[in-house]
């Protein structure tokens, strides 16, 4: 096969869109995982028999300032009303909540004069160790069915969506941020512009924001396709935070590498005017992404073509076991699990059922293969050879949860970067 046909497959012939930073016609694609459904959307037995709608999952990438990204195609107040995502399910996640609020309030020196917010607060899960070190702090969520979790642990919480509009009530109200956290929530906005803009608005003159968010140069080194959803618009790495900041007279003053969601990172923003000065680790990782091809289209272009062996591999697997007699289910029902179920295809007929600690999806069905969801004792109930665990990104956690299935000869199943088998006697 020519080059010039490969080089073909990665120019977009949809309908033409502007990039949401810059606003350069997108022309490039980097990922086509397919139609599929909202990967937070879990159905009822009746919903089941019903049709379900299917949305295009094709990623994009700016020539302009590498930015990639996801069509508009069903607007956050659809996807975020109404939530099925707690972050309190997550024992890691919440740890590391609190000691991310531990070093924060150390290092920025925080008290009981200080105002903080959070954005997509969830259940309140970080602010919590707020409360319990005296600091007050408000939290700003959409779903008005998780944040009422929130509000009954005494957390105040504004049921809406954040961007300059919410900005500039806050600072009519006479609220001003010395601390903005945002975890998680960048990649779900639309509009980033109106959203960084807001962040500006709000922030005291030194005050500093914190924004946590998967690391693009480890999706793409580790072939973490399914980490591209509906519900994430966009996907970052720090040379595009770099620019998003600077459109809005906001800088970069440090950067974390963290382990969390398969390796995110945290980054600390200043206005442009601040005092504050820019800590070495900014510069180090902008020259690393550099380095890794982060600005040379050829690193996006070759990015589907591992997606498509990821795929062939684990059917290959999954394939190999059910042939041989080999009872199979999951743990987890994620949104990354639904990107991946419904880009290879695996269904029922491959997993017996999936588990999950949230029991707000419990009695219903993953979005378009329509898996069950159990509770988590399910699978000590039908003691299956393999576990599949789609959240691989918990995947420490899960396997010292679950490392007793070695009892009955049970043995994991882990899909990015490579499938492969675990056994429970190799976890540490």
């Amino acid at each position: 096969m020519s080059a010039s046909f490969h080089a073909s497959l990665a120019v977009d012939k949809s309908v033409p869109r502007p990039c949401r930073l810059c606003g350069t016609e997108l022309r490039r694609r980097f990922a086509d995982l397919g139609m599929s459904p909202l990967c937070e959307s879990f159905l009822t037995a009746t919903q089941c028999d019903r049709m379900e709608p299917y949305f295009p999952l094709r990623a994009m990438v700016c020539e302009q300032c590498h930015l990639v990204q996801l069509a508009e195609y069903v607007a956050p107040s659809e996807i975020f009303s109404d939530y099925a995502y707690f972050s309190s399910y997550s024992p890691s996640w919440v740890a590391h909540a609190k000691a991310y609020c531990t070093a924060i309030t150390k290092r920025l020196g925080l008290g009981p004069e200080s105002e903080i917010v959070e954005i997509a607060s969830n259940d309140g899960y970080l602010l919590q160790h707020f409360l319990a070190l005296g600091i007050p702090a408000l939290g700003i969520e959409p779903a008005a069915n998780v944040a009422a979790v929130a509000i009954r642990k005494g957390i105040d919480t504004r049921i809406d969506f954040f961007g300059t509009r919410l900005a500039r009530t806050l600072v009519a109200d006479g609220r001003q941020a010395d601390l903005i956290i945002g975890n998680n929530v960048l990649a779900q906005v639309p509009d980033l512009n109106d959203f960084t803009a807001g962040l500006a608005i709000l922030l005291k003159p030194d005050g500093v924001v914190t924004l946590e968010f998967p690391h693009l140069q480890r999706l793409i080194s580790e072939t973490q396709f399914d980490t591209i959803y509906h519900e994430h618009f966009s996907y970052f790495s720090l040379l595009t935070i770099e620019r998003l900041a600077a459109r809005h007279d906001l800088k970069i003053i440090d950067v974390e590498a963290l382990p969390t969601h398969g390796g995110s990172l945290r980054v600390y923003l200043a206005r442009a005017s601040s005092v504050r000065p820019q800590e070495s680790a900014v510069s180090k990782l902008l020259h690393e992404e550099r380095r890794f091809g982060l600005e040379r289209m050829e690193t996006y272009s070759a990015f589907a073509a591992r997606i498509r062996r990821t795929k062939r591999d684990l059917l290959a697997l999954l394939i190999g076991l059910r042939n041989s007699g080999k009872s199979i289910c999951a743990y987890g029902a994620p949104g990354k699990g639904n990107t991946l179920l419904n880009y290879c295809g695996i269904g029922p007929d491959f997993l017996d059922f999936t588990v999950d600690r949230n029991p707000h999806k419990h009695g219903r069905f993953t979005p378009g293969m329509h898996i069950p969801i159990l509770p988590v004792s399910a699978i000590d109930a039908a003691r299956p050879d393999f576990v599949l665990i789609l959240p691989w990104n918990l995947q420490a956690e899960i396997t010292r949860q679950m490392r007793h299935i070695a009892g009955w000869g049970g043995r994991f199943i882990v899909p990015i970067p490579t499938p492969r088998i675990v056994e429970p006697e190799d976890i540490r």
